[in-house]
């Protein structure tokens, strides 16, 4: 492990450095290896490591390229790990979604373009259609999120918030507002998005998603506290 970790360090170390550009192909793994002065098998399994982190795209049969390192890329990973994670910590996952994702919807509010305000629309036309349809809120509220958020043109918040909410995440949420008969009312939440981001408002729109991520996160407690009772009875 301790080979690999050095192995690992030297090549992203020659990343960060320029001498490996995104899109650079890395020298083959004999010649690599001897000029690091690591093993073989050491050099292996850093690329299998780097590989896994989206650093590294192995091409079998061309080479090993280094990838774009696009954020998209690089927090993928983070929905995998917000999907094993225990309820009291998704609940601190709400935490952060609440103090970036109001932020994230003021700024999209000056920046939304009209094909993204009325992709907003017909999305909001498809949550009401799919009321009581669990699985098809789950991907139209995503799609919703999403749209938002990637308004602002920061792709580093834009997948950091993506992977914070989660499908299992929502899948809790939208659950207990099917069952406590509350999907009418956070359908009408995301309107109250909608209409403060058509209005140019970025106050409004902190607010109104402020009050929607609030919203969420009270389900998700039900939800947790549900559980916990369930399991000492």
């Amino acid at each position: 492990m301790a080979l690999t970790d050095d192995a690992i360090a030297k090549i992203r170390l020659m990343i960060q450095s320029g001498e490996l550009p995104p899109g650079a192909r890395l020298p083959p793994e004999p010649q690599l290896a001897a000029q690091m002065g690591l093993s073989r098998g050491g050099m292996r399994e850093a690329v299998k490591v780097l590989e896994s982190a989206r650093v590294l795209d192995v091409r079998r049969g061309d080479g090993t390229y280094v990838t774009s390192l696009a954020p998209r890329l690089l927090l993928e990973g983070v929905g995998l790990a917000v999907d094993l994670l225990r309820d009291d910590t998704l609940l601190e996952v709400m935490e952060v979604r609440r103090m970036l994702e109001p932020v994230a919807t003021s700024v999209a509010a000056v920046r939304m373009s009209e094909a993204d305000l009325d992709e907003l629309s017909t999305i909001l036309d498809n949550m009401r259609a799919a009321a009581d349809d669990h699985e098809k809120l789950i991907g139209f509220d995503t799609a919703f999120h999403h749209t938002v958020v990637a308004a602002t043109g920061n792709e580093t918040l834009t997948s950091l918030l993506d992977g914070l909410s989660s499908r299992t995440v929502r899948a809790r949420v939208w659950r207990g507002l099917i069952e406590g008969r509350a999907a009418h009312k956070t359908i009408d939440e995301h309107h109250s998005i909608y209409l403060a981001l058509r209005s140019r408002d970025p106050l409004l729109a902190h607010a109104s998603a402020l009050l929607h991520v609030n919203t969420s996160e009270a389900w998700l407690r039900a939800v947790v506290a549900g559980r916990a009772d369930d399991a000492t009875s």
